[in-house]
């Protein structure tokens, strides 16, 4: 599915440069630039009509069109610069290595002009400058605390996150258990509430938690990250692998906690999490308050003159922790999210859905759109709804042996006994189930009536299966009452009971 919605959102509502968004959303500025182009062709603005969903922007941005002819391949242009760089190397020699693996490819006019084209957008090294309330860096601390268990004698050690904003170095730390992801973002949301606000937007490392895949060019975010950055309003830009100028700021800053925080509580032996941050809080205020050494002011008036004045408000409602994960419906119209199995209606049955999971709902989404939800209740037995089955299956989820006696009793106390017997017998659902559909087709096919004498008569004789009682209806012996009619007339063929005695 293309990133549509979210390259707008980015472009038109933060004002972010095409390369800051196709950092952002793992796509290349081309497709960004294509995306806009086509918007804006289609008349489209933002915000986007809340009437219109992903399958209707992407029609009115990619109308079907007549097939045209293939565009010319070009070469790895990265790969032709690093042949540039050896000597004796031409573009004429290059161009010429081009055509024998693509022999229709472009003409050496062209590839010289798009190799040069290639090249202007090749920057030169330069110190960073950090605009008032643009960026925030974010990293772990190499160093761990240990977190001491006085019941048990265990020791855990907690990791220490830190931010800082480019602009005003304005700092903030705290611990958590993990590096995993809902520690990640939990530390970012508190990192902004002490903020007091949103910067434009977050550079982090490659950590797992954040970046599902890290690369030079096309780094793809993870789903959940990239879903606080929109609740917030603001973008990833990860910074390259084995680059740490990218985040110089919190690299720097890593140390600057390190001596100013974790070293003077080295000493200090600490029982749980919470106490630990609280005397975390205390150093940090006094490490935000202390003086420049070449600058006049501090952290912390360099924050309120800077960046506080140039940060977006905090999102008016809270945010909720989402996790987003890939499925694929089973057979059984079934999705497995951490073991349990949720229902979803039997037309996605095979294909693969995504499974969007909060803290009390776990939604299922095709297309961009909701197909099913479920709240979220303890326990492990398969969540399913109603309006997701068949007549039959609803019926079948439904049965219970009350039902059945229910049902039995408006036709007559021979019936409820004999389905009494039954059900104790059966001891089962499907068992039982199966007995209320055939006694209900009896009923339908010879009456009540004769139903109730019937199960009289199986009762009478110790028939206790439901083909005994259709056998006793459809011979009529529910109608016949036992008694024998001795013949009362002579007949020669007739030798009488004095010929017994």
């Amino acid at each position: 599915m293309r990133k549509i919605r979210e390259v707008l959102r980015l472009s038109h509502s933060l004002l972010l440069s095409r390369r800051a968004v196709a950092a952002s959303l793992d796509i290349s500025r081309d497709a960004v630039g294509d995306y806009l182009l086509r918007a804006a062709n289609a008349r489209l603005t933002w915000p986007l009509p809340e009437d219109i969903n992903d399958e209707q922007l992407e029609r009115l941005l990619y109308p079907v069109e007549p097939t045209t002819r293939a565009r010319r391949p070009e070469p790895n242009w990265a790969d032709i610069h690093r042949e540039m760089q050896l000597p004796g190397a031409t573009l004429q020699q290059l161009h010429s290595e081009y055509l024998r693996d693509h022999p229709d490819g472009m003409q050496r006019s062209n590839f010289c002009a798009l190799y040069r084209k290639w090249c202007r957008g090749l920057k030169s090294y330069l110190r960073q400058s950090h605009q008032a309330g643009d960026k925030v860096f974010v990293d772990y601390a190499g160093p761990t605390v240990a977190i001491h268990d006085a019941a048990s004698g265990s020791v855990q050690r907690a990791q220490i996150f830190v931010g800082v904003l480019g602009a005003s170095n304005y700092c903030y730390a705290e611990a958590h258990w993990s590096q995993k992801l809902p520690d990640w973002i939990a530390a970012h949301v508190r990192m902004l509430e002490f903020f007091g606000g949103v910067p434009n937007a977050i550079v982090c490392d490659n950590l797992k938690s954040g970046v599902t895949r890290p690369s030079l060019t096309e780094p793809l975010i993870n789903d959940s990250y990239q879903n606080f950055a929109q609740h917030y309003g603001t973008t990833i830009l990860p910074a390259r692998s084995r680059h740490p100028k990218d985040k110089s700021k919190v690299e720097g800053h890593v140390l600057i906690v390190e001596r100013w925080i974790l070293f003077r509580l080295r000493r200090r032996v600490f029982t749980s999490l919470s106490e630990l941050n609280d005397a975390i809080r205390e150093l940090l205020v006094d490490l935000n308050g202390r003086p420049f050494q070449k600058l006049p002011g501090s952290r912390a008036s360099a924050f309120a003159s800077l960046d506080r004045p140039h940060l977006r408000s905090l999102p008016a409602t809270p945010y909720e922790y989402v996790e987003f994960r890939r499925a694929r419906v089973g057979m059984d119209k079934m999705v497995t999210v951490a073991g349990r199995l949720y229902s979803v209606p039997a037309k996605f049955v095979s294909q693969v859905v995504d499974v969007r999971v909060t803290a009390g709902a776990v939604e299922v989404l095709f297309g961009g759109r909701r197909v099913a939800s479920h709240a979220q209740t303890p326990g492990i037995e398969p969540v399913i709804d109603p309006a997701h089955l068949t007549p039959a299956e609803h019926a079948y989820g439904l049965w219970s042996p009350d039902r059945e006696l229910q049902w039995a009793a408006e036709i007559g106390p021979q019936t409820t006994s004999f389905v009494e017997q039954r059900l104790t017998a059966s001891g089962g659902k499907t068992a039982g189930y199966r007995l209320g559909l055939g006694m209900r087709k009896l009923s339908a096919e010879f009456g009540t009536d004769r139903l109730e004498a019937a199960c009289a008569k199986a009762i009478s004789n110790g028939a206790t299966s439901v083909s005994s009682l259709r056998a006793i209806l459809v011979h009529r012996l529910d109608t016949f009452d036992g008694s024998v009619t001795e013949a009362n007339f002579v007949h020669e063929n007739l030798r009488g009971p004095e010929h017994y005695h």
